[in-house]
């Protein structure tokens, strides 16, 4: 009897393997002016969070530069509310910024899912 390589053995336990949370997703923004340079953003973010191991922890606000110019800390799993809908206030942005990207972290992936680059009002 022929036994199995490694690499179909690995590739059968990989497909057998329980799905896991992937990286935070952030599927929908808006924003509003709510000053002269401020804002504040209502942010869907879906994550497939599975407890307080592995959970959807922040979203920021990114300057085309990189530069994080607010961050919404999650502070709990939202296991049962996908996607969820969290708001982030007095964010200052420069008047020479049109436009920003929102980004979503989760404790074990870090950054990475999808972001959303948003036009600002005026």
């Amino acid at each position: 009897m022929r036994r199995p390589s490694l690499a179909l053995a690995l590739a059968l336990a990989a497909v057998a393997a329980p799905a896991v949370a992937g990286e935070a997703d952030v599927v929908d923004v808006v924003v509003r002016a709510t000053g002269d340079g401020v804002y504040a953003f209502d942010v869907t973010v879906r994550h497939a969070d599975e407890g307080w191991d592995h959970y959807a922890d922040r979203f920021e606000i990114v300057a085309p530069d990189g530069t994080v110019l607010g961050t919404r800390v999650l502070a709990h799993p939202h296991v049962t509310e996908q996607p969820f809908t969290r708001s982030l206030s007095g964010v200052a942005i420069p008047a020479s910024m049109s436009e920003v990207t929102v980004r979503a972290h989760d404790g074990v992936h870090g950054l990475g899912g999808a972001e959303r680059t948003i036009s600002l009002p005026r």
